[in-house]
């Protein structure tokens, strides 16, 4: 099996990287509806790259994208200060349980670190049992309800 590459940071010039992030997460998730069927234009995933307010950072074994995290800086309003939320985190099947994972949070605490977050939070769903052990080992567990709240009248 090939080596992982450490991850970085995806740059305003990393639109294919971060597209083969969508394709892992949606082949992960099994959800390849919401990741690949109505991908934004490349201007826009510019525009989200050079955002100071997104992250991604992807891993490579190779040429080949292998696992990512993308996720988003929140200023807060009752301290001059910021805290990340990981909205996604993935490593393909073949790759998993040898640190990928792991080296990604990691390189998203520096990252953080030096943009000035305070906290990093994350969620994770009942049962599955391999982010739970993850998230688990490297931070304060809270369990806490979640709710989605649809803008319009409609369905979320």
């Amino acid at each position: 099996m090939n080596a992982i590459d450490p991850p970085r940071l995806l740059s305003v010039n990393d639109v294919a990287p971060l597209r083969e992030m969508l394709a892992l997460f949606g082949k992960a998730f099994q959800d390849r509806e919401t990741y690949v069927s109505q991908q934004p234009d490349d201007e826009y995933l510019r525009n989200l790259l050079s955002s100071e307010t997104f992250i991604a950072i992807a891993a490579w074994s190779g040429s080949a994208v292998i696992g990512g995290l993308a996720g988003y800086m929140l200023p807060k309003f009752e301290q001059a200060r910021s805290e990340f939320y990981i909205y996604d985190l993935a490593v393909d099947i073949e790759h998993r349980r040898r640190g990928c994972a792991t080296a990604l949070v990691e390189t998203l605490k520096k990252i953080a670190a030096e943009r000035g977050a305070y906290v990093i939070f994350v969620q994770a769903d009942y049962g599955d049992d391999a982010a739970v052990a993850l998230y688990t080992k490297l931070g304060v567990r809270e369990d806490v309800m979640h709710f989605d709240i649809s803008p319009s009248n409609g369905a979320v």
